[in-house]
């Protein structure tokens, strides 16, 4: 039984913060955030727009890629980091607005890789059969979480949502099956001051500010994802060659661009759309595929490769045949 991607959507809040805005407000440039980043621009929640507002758009379009309604859904699960409340889930509260009335509905945790921890939950939820469609969300407002007298983090985030409708369909077992072929998740926590909030409910009872180590990140990014992506493609059976997209998460160009070397990627096949969205954490991969998506660049039948490195530190890798 394989995970078929039936229906892709996104969405961005209105609001675009350029790179000249946040000089106007903080101790930086246009040209020191694009030539550390790649960062030209970001989107910012309105007054008022929450997270789950972000994710509901971006399943309702998801929804209507696919030609389905809310209540054909079995299983919602939303990768988060800065649900509306401390409880419940904007899984829930993405059920209720897209009528779906049966079923169940919970968020993930796992920062920036909480698409591909989203994704591999579903992916196991179809394969033994305990549900057949399964929408999963990427929603993160991260601008709430920002310390925006910090210049070194501030200008990396955005805020967005993306998703995914998944459906149960029948393979042969082989890396020529349409579908999720496998997901590899890797977590250590011992890293856990290289990126994390400084709040909490049971420490400061506050929501915090991110913090990050930006040089110790980078390089544990470079090394952790090119790993995920051999492992990969290692249990598919297939070269790092044969991939016909690589779909990273958005966190800096720097990134992205020294994992494509480590492997020897072509560039060309490498989706990047974080000069105009930022780092939007679990939304990033999302955004991205959608974007390919949306512009024709990904077809069916093609090998499409999912990265992500987040706070936990986590990451993994998700391959699929589009």
């Amino acid at each position: 039984m394989r995970s078929h991607v039936v229906g892709c959507g996104s969405y961005l809040p209105s609001q675009v913060v350029t790179n000249h805005d946040l000089a106007k407000r903080m101790d930086t440039s246009d040209e020191w955030i694009r030539t550390r980043t790649g960062i030209r621009e970001r989107r910012i929640v309105a007054e008022g727009e929450k997270t789950s507002d972000l994710a509901f758009e971006a399943s309702n379009a998801a929804l209507k890629d696919a030609g389905i309604s809310g209540n054909d859904i079995d299983l919602v699960i939303c990768a988060t980091t800065t649900p509306d409340e401390t409880f419940p889930s904007v899984a829930t509260m993405i059920q209720a607005r897209i009528g779906m009335t049966h079923g169940a509905a919970f968020d993930v945790q796992a920062v920036c890789s909480g698409f591909i921890y989203a994704l591999a939950v579903a992916d196991n939820f179809i394969r033994t059969g305990q549900a057949r469609t399964v929408l999963v969300v990427g929603a993160d407002a991260m601008s709430k979480l920002m310390d925006w007298n910090d210049r070194t983090t501030s200008v990396l985030f955005g805020d967005g949502a993306g998703a995914l409708v998944l459906n149960a369909g029948e393979g042969n077992g082989t890396n020529a099956d349409r579908g999720v072929l496998n997901t590899k998740l890797f977590s250590d926590g011992r890293l856990h001051d290289m990126l994390y909030v400084d709040g909490g409910p049971s420490t400061t009872g506050t929501t915090g500010h991110l913090r990050m180590l930006g040089k110790a990140v980078f390089h544990h990014a470079v090394t952790n994802i090119a790993a995920a992506i051999e492992a990969s493609a290692a249990e598919a059976g297939v070269s790092i060659y044969d991939i016909d997209w690589f779909v990273p998460h958005q966190a800096n160009q720097r990134i992205l661009d020294g994992t494509a070397r480590k492997l020897h990627i072509p560039p060309g096949k490498v989706v990047s759309t974080v000069a105009l969205h930022g780092n939007t954490s679990a939304a990033s991969v999302p955004l991205a595929l959608a974007t390919a998506v949306a512009d024709g660049r990904i077809k069916p039948g093609q090998l499409v490769l999912l990265e992500a490195m987040g706070g936990g530190l986590t990451w993994g890798a998700t391959l699929l045949r589009w």
